[in-house]
């Protein structure tokens, strides 16, 4: 191997690394979702509010404000 291929071993074993610190330390404070900006509040996690955490009241209903 040459020295290319072990810098970019490294690298991406870092991004993989700090990936997973990142989602444990997500899950250790009670984030039910990751990556859902709402994610603490949410009940059920996303899939118990279909995505809608972030948006809206009138998003959430199906309504279109650009009438």
């Amino acid at each position: 191997m040459q020295w290319i291929d072990w810098i970019l071993i490294g690298a991406i074993a870092l991004i993989v690394g700090t990936a997973v610190v990142y989602i444990v330390k997500a899950k250790r404070s009670g984030k039910k979702c990751i990556g859902c900006p709402e994610s603490g509040s949410c009940q059920g996690g996303c899939a118990g509010c279909a995505g809608a955490c972030g948006k809206a009241p009138s998003e959430q209903n199906g309504e279109d404000d650009t009438h």
